[in-house]
């Protein structure tokens, strides 16, 4: 399937067949998911058509014109945009018809285990075991800065699984079933006065070998596929142009021309071009991915997106003076998304402050860029052949 016109048909036979404005929003979904329409890249059968990815946007322009529902992206964004490119190149035929379908259409939430409170930016460093009984793996371990647990279903978690490996080599990749009696997931407030991110507790989880991932002790080359994606997700989103940070900024701009000066004249084109730029960069990113998986330019991509923001948000409450500093809602909530632009300045300017730390610090962004992209020459590690047990922590 390779012609825009049969995908056309397709799309069209799928409405004609399932009206969006007489069918369940989960219905129309998962008839969406098995006519191939989800994702046109993906194998037949497991929501697409093996079509060619830049195929994808003209499903979604009669999709939308036709006023269908979607599966709500932002809600799903881990399961999307990390697990399944994960499940699709390790999984099992099993794995991938069981996760796939009920992950696209949004009936099961996924989150991400893997950060710990001693490793985060060292992520090879974790400390969570995964000891094997039979046909069961027992973990035991915390995680931290976990998005959506309060909302999962599944997580993909990564555990040592031989502690006399060097740190790199000892770890396996794991399905962990969030309702599990030995997961627990507390709340971590943030600055913004919400609990967007939890840390996760995990006692006695047994998780069946069945929902291993990759071979045992290469956890960390499939992470790999998991943090490469999750980059171009995060940094790399499509967006009309004076979208994301950018556009209220605009707004305000043109709305309240008593806020101008000519300083912030100068910085907010400055920060406009940049936007710009960046946005015209994750569109041709896309495009290159549609050759193959995704490299490490997705670290140059949330680098930028990182920077951005908080440049913009910060331009953005001195624009407004005074105004700038008030903030609308310090309730404790834990949200099912992260909304950027439908919050106030001062929520933008506090929320922005994580951007440089989720989905990978910029330190070690910026040392992916020098190395893999850049050619630099690499850091100095001296603990690469080191078992992970004989290291200092």
């Amino acid at each position: 399937m390779t012609d825009a016109a049969e995908l056309r048909t397709r799309t069209r036979e799928l409405l004609a067949a399932h009206p969006p404005a007489d069918t369940e929003p989960l219905d129309f979904l998962k008839a969406r998911f098995d006519a191939g329409l989800a994702w046109v890249h993906y194998p037949v059968g497991l929501g697409g058509l093996a079509a060619p990815r830049s195929l994808q946007p003209v499903v979604d322009a009669e999709l939308a014109a036709a006023g269908a529902p979607d599966n709500d992206p932002r809600r799903i964004g881990i399961g999307l945009g990390m697990a399944a490119p994960t499940i699709l190149k390790y999984g099992t035929e099993e794995q991938k018809r069981r996760f796939l379908r009920p992950l696209w259409v949004g009936e099961e939430v996924w989150c991400q285990l893997f950060s710990e409170p001693g490793a985060g930016s060292d992520l090879a460093a974790l400390g969570t075991r995964a000891v094997r009984e039979g046909d069961t793996w027992v973990v035991e371990g915390q995680k931290v800065w976990t998005s959506s647990a309060h909302l999962a279903r599944w997580a993909i978690l990564i555990a040592r699984t031989d502690p006399a490996l060097p740190k790199h080599r000892g770890i396996s990749y794991f399905i962990c079933d969030m309702s599990d009696p030995g997961v627990e997931v507390r709340p971590l407030r943030q600055i913004t006065g919400e609990a967007e991110f939890n840390e996760v507790f995990l006692t006695g989880v047994r998780i069946p070998d069945a929902h291993r991932l990759g071979e045992v002790g290469e956890g960390w080359k499939v992470a790999q596929t998991t943090l490469m994606n999750e980059r171009v997700s995060i940094g790399g989103m499509r967006i009309p142009r004076e979208g994301g940070m950018i556009g209220p900024v605009a707004r305000v701009w043109r709305e309240r021309p008593e806020l101008r000066t000519h300083d912030l004249h100068q910085r907010l084109l400055t920060l406009w071009v940049e936007a710009e730029v960046a946005r015209l960069t994750g569109e041709r990113l896309r495009q290159q991915l549609v050759a193959g998986q995704p490299g490490p330019e997705g670290s140059g991509m949330k680098l930028a997106f990182a920077r951005l923001n908080q440049d913009i948000s910060g331009l953005e409450v001195e624009l407004l003076g005074a105004e700038g500093l008030l903030y609308s809602d310090w309730t404790m909530r834990r949200p099912e998304l992260v909304d950027f632009t439908g919050r106030d300045a001062g929520y933008r300017y506090l929320r922005s402050k994580g951007n440089s730390i989720e989905g990978g610090t910029s330190e070690v962004l910026l040392n992916i860029v020098a190395e893999r992209v850049l050619g630099l020459p690499a850091e100095p590690r001296n603990d690469k052949d080191v078992a992970w047990k004989d290291l200092a922590r």
